[in-house]
């Protein structure tokens, strides 16, 4: 079952800010919904325990995560594949920033998502359901995260 996402985030924080916070993974990855642990393998790849809950199934993935594509300060790709007793999951994500107006960011972002085994059973609206609630949990965390990080309200 394959799912795809997009959307934008407008942060009060210059791009050049915003860029160096994403550029920590750890940071990033303590706001991502059921983030257990993160172990880095090599420059730009990490591997990460993530636990998720659909419906009736619950899943603890081993995901291994590469940063892929970066062009500094505006454009990162990441991709993750991951697997789960009974699931598997590849996860692919496309983010833009973009200066929207003075010390403020645009963040356009796109995800497509890939899910096989027993998640991809409990059906493409309760999976879509919980990936879109998930997604806004992440970034509410980041916002507030690289805000107070920054000290800027």
């Amino acid at each position: 079952m394959s799912l795809e996402f997009s959307g934008t985030q407008v942060l009060p924080i210059p791009q050049e800010q915003v860029w160096a916070y994403l550029l920590n993974v750890k940071k990033v990855a303590s706001c991502a919904p059921g983030f257990e642990s993160l172990k880095e393998l090599a420059d730009e790849r990490w591997q990460a325990v993530v636990g998720v809950a659909v419906g009736p199934i619950k899943a603890r993935f081993t995901m291994d995560v590469t940063r892929s594509e970066m062009k500094e300060p505006e454009r990162m790709v990441v991709n993750g594949h991951g697997q789960a007793p009974g699931s598997s999951v590849e996860v692919s994500g496309d983010m833009r920033l973009s200066t929207s107006a003075p010390d403020t960011t645009r963040m356009d972002w796109t995800a497509t998502l890939e899910v096989s085994g027993a998640l991809a059973k409990v059906g493409i609206f309760m999976l879509k359901g919980t990936v879109e609630k998930l997604t806004g949990q992440f970034f509410d965390c980041l916002k507030k995260e690289m805000q107070a990080f920054y000290g800027r309200w």
